[in-house]
């Protein structure tokens, strides 16, 4: 199966990378996994830094057009959404990664313009009540 570029988005950050597809299945060369996520393929298992998780009971992570995406995001636990269409993926945030953000009770910190352009981020007003006002034409 021929490579195509693909791009990945994960916590943030976009890769263009090369990616084998075929259907809903994404196959990464284990050198663009690390590259791209700074996961990597070991005899322990799926390894990044000092953790690494078990992947011997996953016979299908490996093949010979790469490592499959799906089941790396299933080891991490973590959401995938995938358009292979416009070939792109987003990694999301895993639950347990979700849960801590929540029981913090502290909102992300974003940055938004005003209507004169100036930026504004909501970390610069913290401790303070701040109201946000949100609309949608839909």
């Amino acid at each position: 199966m021929a490579e195509q570029t693909f791009t990945l988005i994960d916590d943030g950050h976009v890769s263009a990378v090369r990616a084998a597809i075929d259907g809903d299945h994404i196959r990464l060369k284990p050198e663009v996994l690390r590259g791209a996520l700074g996961w990597e393929l070991k005899p322990q298992g799926l390894c990044r830094g000092g953790v690494c998780i078990p992947a011997s009971d996953h016979p299908d992570l490996l093949s010979g057009d790469g490592v499959d995406l799906a089941r790396v995001a299933a080891l991490l636990a973590r959401p995938l959404a995938v358009d292979t269409q416009e070939r792109v993926a987003y990694l999301g945030v895993s639950a347990a990664e979700r849960s801590a953000q929540l029981a913090s009770l502290e909102a992300p910190d974003f940055t938004l313009p005003d209507l004169n352009g100036r930026p504004h981020s909501l970390s610069a007003h913290r401790g303070k009540k701040v109201l946000l006002v949100a609309y949608a034409s839909w």
